[in-house]
Parts: C-alpha cells; structure tokens; sequence
C-alpha cells in the first residue's frame, strides 16, 4: 500500500480591518476537513518598540513595519511542512466581540459534506492527506515572499464608509498581547485608513483601492465584493469553496493522471 502523503493548501483571505475576513474564515474551518486558522494580525505583530509613532499615536497597521514579515514567511512555511500550527501561536480572537453572520445550514452541512467526500476521494485514489491552513490577514498582500507561499488568494472589498462605521463601532479590541485595546477617535482617519490604502494601492488599477480593477501584480488574485454585488455571508462562502474545490479536484487529477 502506498504511504499517504500530507498536502497542505494554504488559502490567502485578505482585507481590510473589519472587512469580514475572520468571520469567513471562521466558517470556511467548519465546512474543511483538517483546517486551522492563522491570523496574521494577532500572532505575527512586531514588538510594540518597534514600531513608529505618528500624529501621535503608535502605527499598528503601517504595512512597511506592522507585520514582521520573515517571520510570518518562516511560520507559512511550518505549516506547509508539518501541517501544524507552530506551539508558540497564540490567538487572543475569542476575548473579541463576535459578529454574528451566519450562514444558512443547509449550505454549511451541504459544503462540508461536498469537501468530505472529494477529499476522502482524494486520499483513496492518489494517496493524499489534505490539510487546509486558512490565512486571515489585513496586510497579506503586501510582501512577494508571503505571497508566493499562499495556494489561492482571496480578497475581501468592502466600501470605505462601511469599514470606517464598522471600526468605530467595534468598542474595544484584544491585543496580541492580551490588553485591550480601544481606538482613538482620529485614528481611522489618520491611521488605519492611510495604512490601508498604501497597503493596497499597486493592487488596484490607478491606485483606486475603492473602485479600481485588479493590476497583474498578484496573479489568481480573487477579488469578493460582497456589497457591490450584494452577496450574503452564505454567497461568499459558496463563492470561495466552489474555487477550493477546484483546486482540490484538480489536485486529485493531476496526481492520478
């Protein structure tokens, strides 16, 4: 009998601060067998020390500084060796306020039975174990090296106004080191936006982060729209497990062939 060989897909899910990309990851771990979930911005910020002081205030969120990007390149490549999140990963996300949208049942039970089935399949027929590590992050795309680790790359565009409502209203927020964390009142306007759109602006045609079509800088880039295209929490997840399930049957092929 052949040796069954573990893969893992690692699966980009980008963003802006409050965009929905924790909440879509959160769901996409129930429907994937053997998942885990990364979230960049709580274990792979750089000491506090580190980082530069502008208008004042601390720049958590600058894309040139926010996020020690070796080492996040050093743990993505652990996963994909081990299939296992490092012991030293910790995540303080559960002392979070959760947003609450859910998806319709029937399609978490319909995609998860899907995902079982093609990956059982998978491993009868090419003897493979797949293994999911779902990366959530709102500086993913910014560093080459990071980028060319993730398998499939997805990234949430949600309008500026909604972001900065759903900041301001998001009261208090738990640090990677545990303290809690309350946003200035300035400091969406003179931090966390500023960040963003630097962070994004070559991804976007004419620097347009809010409006602009893809450039070519980050070939396969998926790009989700929920309010533009009015899509519910259940759409997106429909939208991303169909292209994962692509990629799952096209690696059942390719390995059988």
């Amino acid at each position: 009998m052949a040796e069954i060989q573990t893969k893992v897909i690692l699966v980009g899910l980008g963003g802006a601060t409050c965009s929905g990309k924790t909440t879509l990851a959160k769901h996409l771990k129930t429907i994937l067998p053997n998942s885990v979930i990364v979230h960049q911005d709580v274990a792979i910020v750089q000491p506090e020390e580190l980082l530069p002081i502008k208008h004042g205030y601390q720049d958590w969120d600058a894309p040139d500084c926010a996020i020690d990007y070796p080492r996040l390149s050093k743990f993505l490549k652990h996963v994909k060796n081990t299939g296992s999140i490092p012991d030293d990963h910790r995540s303080h996300d559960y002392l979070n306020k959760q947003t609450d949208l859910p998806i319709e049942a029937e399609c978490q039970q319909r995609l998860a039975e899907r995902f079982r089935v093609i990956q059982d399949q998978v491993k009868k027929s090419s003897h493979i174990n797949i293994v999911w590590g779902l990366i959530d992050g709102f500086l993913l795309y910014w560093n080459q090296e990071v980028m060319e680790q993730l398998d499939m790359r997805f990234l949430l565009r949600v309008p500026l106004k909604t972001l900065e409502g759903r900041r301001k209203a998001r009261q208090v927020y738990i640090t990677a080191r545990g303290d809690a964390w309350v946003d200035p009142p300035d400091y969406w306007e003179k931090i966390v936006l500023p960040a963003y759109l630097d962070a994004h602006r070559e991804i976007f045609q004419g620097g347009d982060v809010e409006n602009g079509g893809l450039t070519n800088k980050l070939e396969g880039l998926i790009l989700i729209e929920p309010e533009k295209d009015e899509m519910s929490m259940t759409d997106i997840v429909e939208r991303c497990c169909q292209e994962l399930y692509q990629l799952v049957s096209a690696e059942g092929s390719s390995k059988g062939s």
